[in-house]
């Protein structure tokens, strides 16, 4: 087997989530609507989940949803972990510095696991996938939340064509995500059973795309791709960008919008008490007697 490449700079992640802790709460709201999600989707599910973990917690925004919703009866013990140790000293319950690439949990410990918004940083996220799937007890759910592809498409087209006017060519400057029509294969190419997934698309309006900026950082999510340019955005090429990013995208009261994909996972620890599909040819009623129409060959045309 080959090694997955390295697309991400994890300990300039480290970095750059330490730098945004005390000023996280500020722009958390997307965490904190894919945490209530979350917790939507447990309530739900009538099933204990004895011990379970949070991956990615930053500021504990599960565990607060959690909280205030019937769903937290079902859970005895909660572990919160983060890459940044900053972040997780502004959460309540048990806390564990731990890498999303290298989990700590031993095989068959956990229940339940959840993760919002943190895995599209791993850089062989099958392989977390793979981890975390381990992790779970035959039956352990996982729930997950990722960016999807097209999260903040508007700031990667203005950075591409200011880069490009100013400079004479253009460098990534926003991290790549997935897409979203991969997601539930990607659970089922990490051993999960019954994978599900499904995209919640999120229009946030700033009054300028700069302050577009000022949010990514303050979350901790600007890029820290390793193939990046190391040379710093000039203030030719960033002026640029807002330019461009207003003139091709302000709508009619002169806001800007910046979208934000987020594609959301579901899948199980195989048991052998989960429902497996039919085998090829054991239906016990033709699909055409089951909607009560004239079943035709391949070429034949209506009549």
């Amino acid at each position: 087997m080959t090694a997955s490449p390295l697309l991400f700079d994890r300990d300039l992640l480290k970095v750059r989530l330490d730098r945004a802790a005390p000023d996280y709460a500020s722009a958390d709201f997307l965490k904190r609507r894919t945490a209530e999600d979350v917790v939507m989707r447990l309530e739900t599910i009538l099933r204990r989940f004895p011990v379970a973990v949070d991956l990615g917690a930053r500021n504990g925004a599960f565990s607060q949803a959690l909280a205030a919703s019937d769903a937290a009866a079902n859970i005895d013990v909660l572990f919160q972990t983060d890459l940044s140790a900053r972040m997780l000293g502004a959460g309540d319950g048990l806390s564990v510095v731990a890498d999303e690439e290298r989990l700590p949990f031993g095989d068959a410990t956990l229940d339940l696991a959840v993760s919002t918004l943190s895995l599209h940083w791993t850089n062989d996220l099958v392989g977390a996938l793979i981890q975390i799937r381990r992790a779970l007890r035959p039956d352990g759910l996982f729930i997950g939340a990722i960016f999807g592809g097209a999260t903040l498409t508007e700031l990667r087209q203005a950075l591409l064509q200011a880069e490009d006017e100013v400079s004479g060519g253009a460098s990534f400057r926003v991290s790549p995500f997935a897409d979203a029509i991969d997601a539930a294969g990607l659970l089922q190419r990490a051993g999960f059973a019954l994978p599900v997934a499904d995209v919640d698309r999120v229009k946030v309006r700033y009054g300028h795309p700069i302050e577009l900026l000022r949010d990514l950082r303050r979350m901790g999510e600007t890029s820290v791709l390793l193939d990046r340019s190391r040379k710093p955005m000039g203030r030719r090429v960033l002026a640029r960008a807002m330019e461009i990013y207003v003139e091709r995208f302000a709508e009619a009261d002169g806001r800007v919008p910046a979208t934000f994909e987020i594609v959301a996972v579901t899948g199980w620890a195989p048991h052998e008490s989960q429902q497996k599909p039919l085998r090829p040819g054991s239906a016990k009623m033709r699909l055409a007697d089951a909607l009560g129409v004239q079943e035709q060959s391949a070429g034949e045309k209506p009549g």
